[in-house]
């Protein structure tokens, strides 16, 4: 097993790593839209926040060697399902033409106030 870090990504709030990959599977840690250089949530709403999310997860991406071409499934944690919309539309910029599994769910709270929360499966 190896554990994945960047310093273009939010450190771990927690006892856990950015990623880790064993066998070429590469698991990430749920990112929020957690700006790497302020430590705070980006401003701007829900958009501003999934893009900040996914650009930490591209970020993580690349530090094991992948990037979203091998991201495989994807779970997205909404505070607000009325954002999903904006989600797909989000999803569809950010990844192109690739399209990985995807569940996608609404929840009570998470962390920060967060609106949204990201993790993705991918082989490296």
């Amino acid at each position: 097993m190896k554990l994945h870090h960047t310093d273009d990504a939010p450190q771990a709030a927690g006892p856990y790593s950015q990623a880790v990959s064993l066998d070429g599977w590469l698991f990430t840690a749920g990112q929020l839209g957690i700006d790497p250089s302020t430590g705070k949530l980006a401003p701007g709403g829900f958009e501003a926040e999934a893009r900040q999310a996914l650009a930490n997860l591209r970020a993580v991406l690349r530090s094991a060697g992948a990037d979203f071409d091998r991201v495989l499934k994807t779970t997205v944690f909404l505070a607000d399902l009325a954002d999903f919309r904006a989600l797909n539309a989000i999803f569809a910029e950010e990844l192109g033409d690739h399209r990985p599994a995807r569940t996608t769910v609404q929840v009570a709270a998470l962390p920060l106030g967060a609106a949204v929360e990201i993790d993705m499966v991918a082989r490296s």
